[in-house]
């Protein structure tokens, strides 16, 4: 598995942190993934491909940065 981290923003609460953990596992069921909002960033262990998981999470209203 590749480890990537993101920069995300927007997430303001725990349930924003779990929004995106969710859209990612929902995409990869097999991934590892952290959210921290404090920092806007979340680490992801994923074998899909940058493009994937990012669309994941922007589909979820969060601005993704790398």
């Amino acid at each position: 598995m590749n480890t990537t981290t993101l920069t995300v923003t927007g997430m303001t609460c725990g349930h924003c942190e779990k929004a995106v953990e969710r859209a990612i596992k929902q995409l990869d069921p097999a991934a590892e993934v952290k959210a921290d909002r404090t920092q806007n960033k979340v680490e992801i262990k994923s074998n899909q491909p940058l493009t994937a998981l990012t669309a994941a999470i922007q589909e979820e209203g969060y601005t993704v940065t790398n």
